[in-house]
């Protein structure tokens, strides 16, 4: 069943998704007017989500109660896989901008939709650039608008936690946002890295309550404290 399932993904599963990411990307650009409207963000989603449906992967999301879909928030969340961003993509309910590295931007299609949706690239080689795309961000979030942020810069090797960045934390602390954890269970396993193919296996979200950080005298103690009820928040796989 496995070797059947891989050959359905690439036989099956992936020309169709490309398919729909060409549609989706070349639709956002078009309507990049409306980058921030809930119509073409729904659009998105279900883009997104069709990654899960073509895999037969089941999604389970809890905490979406935790959140005001007409507040901006600075979300963070754990770097498990590539099948991270297609899950709090899809799952997610609130029109959001990711801070993503700019690599991506070479992207055939995706990385120009990404740019007309308001997505920000970050140089993270380039201080003043990273800057700028830091003050970028900060512009994007009001009336609603959220960003989505791996504070961990890069995906996990082994499935655990890493040390967390920074710029999620100024972020909040100079607009006055509170912070939302999202715990990420199940992706690992789905898609590690390196991989080139989809394992079956359940995925979980879960959206934690608001962070004020302002509550915090110590920076490196509000980041810490985020970490940890992100961990907090992550489903033990194994079972």
């Amino acid at each position: 069943m496995k070797y059947l399932y891989i050959i359905y993904q690439y036989l099956v599963a992936l020309p169709i998704a490309l398919l729909f990411t060409i549609i989706t990307a070349v639709v956002t650009i078009i309507f990049s007017r409306w980058k921030n409207s809930a119509w073409l963000h729904t659009l998105q989603m279900w883009w997104s989500k069709s990654f899960y449906y073509l895999c037969f992967i089941p999604v389970h999301v809890s905490g979406l109660e935790n959140i005001n879909p007409n507040q901006s928030y600075v979300f963070v969340s754990n770097h498990q896989s590539m099948f991270d961003v297609v899950l709090v993509y899809g799952w997610l309910p609130v029109v959001f901008k990711w801070m993503m590295k700019k690599e991506l931007r070479r992207i055939p299609f995706v990385g120009k939709a990404c740019e007309k949706a308001g997505h920000i690239y970050v140089d993270r080689k380039n201080i003043k650039a990273a800057q700028q795309s830091i003050s970028d961000v900060k512009a994007a979030l009001k009336d609603g608008v959220s960003t989505v942020i791996y504070p961990e810069g890069t995906r996990t090797k082994d499935g655990s936690v890493g040390r967390f960045k920074r710029g999620a934390f100024q972020i909040a602390l100079d607009l006055g946002l509170p912070i939302v954890p999202i715990s990420l269970s199940g992706c690992y396993e789905v898609m590690p890295r390196n991989k080139m193919y989809v394992t079956h296996h359940p995925v979980y979200m879960h959206v934690g309550k608001p962070i004020d950080v302002t509550q915090f005298e110590d920076r490196d103690a509000a980041i810490e404290y985020v970490r940890q009820q992100v961990i907090d928040g992550m489903i033990n796989v194994d079972k």
